[in-house]
């Protein structure tokens, strides 16, 4: 009986070994992301020509979160792993242990920013330094991944190299509409400063020309000092700051800390790393943002 099941088995090894890339059940190319903006872009160009999975489940903090061994096997099986270096650490652990050649940082396909850059006021100040991660939140610069994930995507599986170069196309279009949403929506503000609880929204002020005032920095765990805390009232006060904005995935008593300091009120601003609703994706989480900027910095 052995004797006829080992050259069956030894058949079934060497058609699982074989293959430049790997390939899902159904045949479809595994695509796993770390995050949530990664994983919609990595749908949105790869179409059902790919099976995308992604690292941070819906409505978790993407910053600290752990993988299971499931998640690790999952990322050692992929066809393309797309990820941001440097924001997920865990991420980041099993990529370079696993990732190899499949790897792809988002980073790599735009300009990034220094938190510094991005956050004028917050030179000095050792909670904010380091690089910005969040380049989604620029539309344009999220186009330019996309693109970016369609090369790779091709190079993986070049029967549909053509079908995700032009779905990318199409997301381009979608991005650059929203981008001129956003241009004109806040071209005409009584203030462009944006006082956040976390300092995560640098590619969007930076984009709309905003001056970002963030109370903690790029970690939003990070507590901040009371120095800070009273610099920051300090400045919304001279600014005449109606609207202190804080984030979904977040606890708000930071921002409700310095809206009662300064006689103002509190809104969502959502940095998109996460969705809590599931009828939620990045278009809509991002117009969303546009009224209540709109609204708390009075823009005509």
């Amino acid at each position: 009986m052995m004797r006829r099941l080992l050259p069956a088995m030894l058949l079934l090894t060497a058609l699982t070994g074989c293959g430049d890339e790997p390939a899902g059940a159904d045949g479809k190319l595994p695509v796993v992301t770390a995050f949530y903006p990664l994983q919609f872009v990595s749908e949105r160009v790869g179409g059902d020509a790919v099976d995308v999975s992604t690292l941070t489940k819906p409505g978790a903090e993407p910053h600290d979160v752990e993988l299971t061994a499931r998640q690790v096997g999952e990322v050692s099986d992929a066809g393309l792993i797309v990820y941001l270096a440097g924001f997920q650490p865990a991420v980041d652990d099993a990529v370079k242990q696993n990732g190899g050649d499949r790897a792809f940082d988002a980073a790599t396909a735009v300009e990034t920013i220094n938190a510094t850059e991005a956050d004028a006021h917050a030179e000095g100040e050792e909670e904010h330094s380091g690089v910005d991660p969040h380049v989604w939140l620029d539309p344009t610069r999220l186009a330019g991944i996309a693109d970016k994930v369609a090369e790779r995507l091709g190079k993986a599986d070049p029967a549909h190299a053509a079908d995700f170069t032009a779905r990318a196309a199409t997301l381009r279009t979608e991005l650059t509409a929203l981008d001129g949403e956003f241009t004109t929506g806040l071209a005409n503000c009584a203030r462009r400063e944006l006082v956040t609880s976390h300092t995560a929204f640098g590619y969007l002020a930076d984009r709309y020309e905003l001056t970002q005032i963030g109370i903690t920095g790029i970690d939003p765990e990070t507590e901040p000092s009371p120095q800070r805390l009273a610099a920051v009232a300090a400045e919304a006060k001279e600014h005449g700051t109606t609207t202190i904005f804080f984030e979904t995935l977040v606890s708000p008593k930071v921002a409700e800390t310095i809206a009662k300091e300064v006689g103002a009120q509190t809104a969502v601003l959502d940095p998109v790393e996460g969705l809590a609703d599931g009828s939620a994706d990045y278009f809509s989480v991002m117009r969303a943002n546009l009224a209540a900027l709109k609204l708390g910095l009075e823009c005509s």
